[in-house]
């Protein structure tokens, strides 16, 4: 899973699983971005202390989180985890973000592509999410991956301030 595949733009990058290290960057990667956007608002991973400590929190059962490098220099990530109150057979996406530089290049594309496969082979049937609006660019992207919007958010994520509530089936979803 640590190697580049050939669908992406650019050849010098790398999607590892997280380390302890790479905690420090992604916070402050998911906290720029959201800033960018006009998202970073109460209610939302940019005040939840678990985006500090990103390593600790993916170490439990059934969670992974990819890390995506740039010319060895880490650009982004996404994650599956558990979350409190959903259905077992349905696991959340958490935490994507990319900085700038990194969009356009099919990364993002390869991120959730990863986590969706890592949610399948785990088990799960499907992959649930949480945005705001103002992350227009990942709702566009969430859309050509077969993920539908729902009237109301599942389980108990403790994000009050996201107000887009989106699912995917593993099984029928359509990769574009």
């Amino acid at each position: 899973m640590d190697r580049p595949r050939a669908c992406m733009k650019n050849s010098n990058i790398e999607i590892r699983e997280i380390r302890e290290q790479d905690n420090h960057r992604l916070a402050e990667i998911i906290r720029k971005t959201l800033v960018e956007f006009g998202a970073n608002k109460p209610g939302t991973v940019f005040y939840d202390a678990s985006t500090d400590r990103l390593s600790e929190v993916f170490k439990i059962n059934s969670s992974t989180y990819f890390v995506a490098s740039m010319d060895g220099e880490i650009a982004g990530g996404a994650g599956i985890y558990p979350s409190a109150g959903l259905p077992p057979d349905t696991c959340e996406l958490v935490k994507m973000y990319l900085l700038p530089q990194a969009r356009g290049k099919g990364l993002g594309r390869e991120l959730l592509g990863r986590c969706i496969e890592y949610a399948s082979k785990t088990g799960y049937r499907h992959v649930y999410l949480e945005t705001m609006p103002e992350l227009y660019l990942a709702i566009a992207l969430y859309e050509k991956f077969g993920f539908r919007r729902l009237t109301g958010p599942l389980g108990n994520t403790g994000h009050s301030g996201c107000d887009i509530w989106m699912i995917r089936d593993i099984e029928s979803g359509d990769e574009k």
